[in-house]
Order: C-alpha cells, then structure tokens, then sequence
C-alpha cells in the first residue's frame, strides 16, 4: 500500500538543518519541495548535501515561500529567536511543524503557539530527541512505574565548549538566541528532566554567570518538585572538549545513574550494573517519528507543545531567580 504523499519545506537551512533534510528526503513518498534562508550559501550547502537538484525552488521569505508552494509540512531550523513568528505563520499557512528546541523563548510565546495549534488541528513536534533515545525511554518507564518507588533526588549536568566555539555567532546575540546555554543545549536537559519526572517544579533557585557576553553561560540550578523530589542541574557552557553529559536518579529503592552515554542500574544492594540494551526501548528518529504522527501511524505526539511550555516556564523561572538572587516560584498557570 502507498504512503500519503508529503511535500516538506525548509525554514532555515544552516547545518543542523541538513541533518533533518537527510532523514526527510529518505522516507517514502515525502519530497523535499522548497527551502527558505537568507543566506544563499546556506541554500546551496543544503541542496549539495542533502542530494536535493539544483532546480528545487529557494527564497529568502519565508512567507513568501509557504504562499507559493503550499508545503504539507514545515521543519523549522532557525535561530531560536525566530521560532514564533516561524511557527505561527507555518501554522497560518495550513502547515504541520517540526521545530528545533527551544519551541519559544518566552512563556507568553509558548502560550500563543499552543492556542494556534490548538485552533488549527495540525501537529506541532519539537526536537528534543532524547525522547526517543533507549537510555532515557527506559529511565522514564522505571520511574514511572514505580517500580523503584519514589524519586528523591536527582542531579544532572551538561557541558560544552560553547562560549569560545559560538563566540560572535548568533547563539549568543540576546535576540536570535534567546537566552544563552540555558536556553540553548541545556534545554535539552530540562525538558529531558521534566518529561522522566512527569512532576512538576514548584521552586528554583538559580545563580548564573554571563562572563564577559550578553547572555548566560554558567548555570548552577536547584529545584523542587511537587513531588518532593530535589533536584540539581549544571549547564557549564564554558568548558573544554565536546558535550558531556550525566544524569542520575536516586529512587528509593535504587538508582539509574546515565554516564557517557551508558546507562546503569543499582538495587538496594550490591554495584551499579550495566543495563543492556536488549532491556531498552527501541531507538527512534525524530524526523520519521513526525511524519509518522502526520500520517496517523503513531499514537500520540512524543514531543509536543506542552513539552516547549514546560521548559520555557522553568527557564525563566531560572532567569528571575538569578537576576534576583533569590528562590522564586515556578509560574505553571
């Protein structure tokens, strides 16, 4: 039996932009039907390396692009800044979306993103991959099953060379941005933090450090949850090598503990031990799972906009924290 025929378009076509144009261009029956960018060097190194033909229309609007071609689908690689009105008139425009993290950059975005979903009926799925990744879909089963009672505390960490290697670039302008590491990869570890919880913070207390530059680097966050559960989260922006990443759960009767990418489970007694990966959900591809969603072949959207609501509340959260060094309340209204 074929497959619905869908005709995606690009909105911003920078490098990570091609790494979604590959898995797209390679799912049956969805072709790549037009790209938008400012930048035509951009466009090129696209087209070149996602295999597309030169002819494929290209424009520097894209409005203008999505009233001319009508595209099923949009994926949206911009610059965090430009997400909103990307999202919106995607959705105006009658367009399913795919948006890179963060969803928006300010909770009354988010707010207006989800009404618009909402009024339109289309699906609107983010790229916070992680929730497809074995690792963290087996955390999340274990945590909420109960199976090892309760969460107590949890403690995750993420760091990047991202001050010096984004030095000058959009990721750190207050605008296009958004926010700085926070906002950026440490959005990754939020959501991935408040989609294994499925809890909700109730107050955080934030000390950032900006360096020498417009927006954070440096994030030293602790909170707690509805639950109890205490939590502490570190986004050093302002380190050496690529990005690391650790996350452990201490649960009452045991802990998961995520280093390196291998993931371990302790009991109430004896070592840690590696769980393998036959004991884990499958693997998924964000690009696939979208169309899938589209297609009516998947139940339920694994990365939707209630997720872009719940991190977007935190981190400003962090921000007001920070700025008036002092514990504030999560907003979730």
């Amino acid at each position: 039996m074929s497959k619905q025929k869908l005709n995606f378009a690009f909105i911003g076509c920078g490098g990570n932009a091609r790494g979604h144009g590959r898995s797209v261009s390679s799912v049956e029956d969805v072709e790549i039907v037009a790209l938008a960018d400012p930048s035509a060097s951009s466009l090129d190194a696209f087209k070149e390396n996602v295999g597309l033909d030169a002819s494929i229309p290209t424009y520097t609007d894209h409005v203008e692009m999505l009233a001319a071609v009508k595209p099923d689908a949009v994926v949206i690689s911009s610059p965090h800044g430009l997400h909103f009105q990307h999202i919106m008139d995607a959705l105006e425009a009658g367009c399913h979306v795919h948006t890179e993290k963060p969803m928006v950059c300010t909770v009354d975005h988010a707010k207006q993103v989800i009404a618009k979903v909402e009024e339109t009926g289309l699906h609107l799925m983010i790229g916070y991959q992680r929730h497809l990744s074995p690792t963290y879909q087996y955390c999340r089963n274990v945590v909420q099953s109960g199976e090892l009672g309760r969460v107590n505390f949890v403690s995750a960490h993420q760091s990047q060379n991202w001050y010096r290697n984004q030095q000058g670039k959009w990721r750190q302008d207050p605008f296009l941005g958004g926010g700085g590491q926070l906002n950026d990869s440490g959005s990754h570890l939020i959501d991935i933090l408040l989609w294994v919880l499925e809890a909700s913070p109730d107050t955080v207390f934030a000390m950032i450090d900006n360096l020498d530059i417009e927006v954070d680097v440096l994030t030293a966050m602790s909170i707690k949850f509805d639950t109890g559960a205490l939590c502490n989260i570190s986004i050093v922006g302002h380190a050496f090598g690529g990005v690391r990443e650790d996350f452990s759960i201490w649960l009452e009767e045991g802990a998961l503990y995520l280093r390196a990418g291998q993931l371990y489970r302790q009991g109430r007694e004896g070592n840690p031990e590696l769980v393998d990966e036959s004991e884990m959900p499958a693997s998924g591809n964000k690009d696939v799972a979208f169309i899938e969603l589209i297609r009516g072949e998947r139940i339920g959207n694994p990365i939707g906009v209630e997720n872009g609501l719940r991190v977007i509340q935190l981190t400003e959260a962090a921000w007001q924290s920070a700025e008036l060094g002092r514990p504030v309340k999560v907003n979730l209204s």
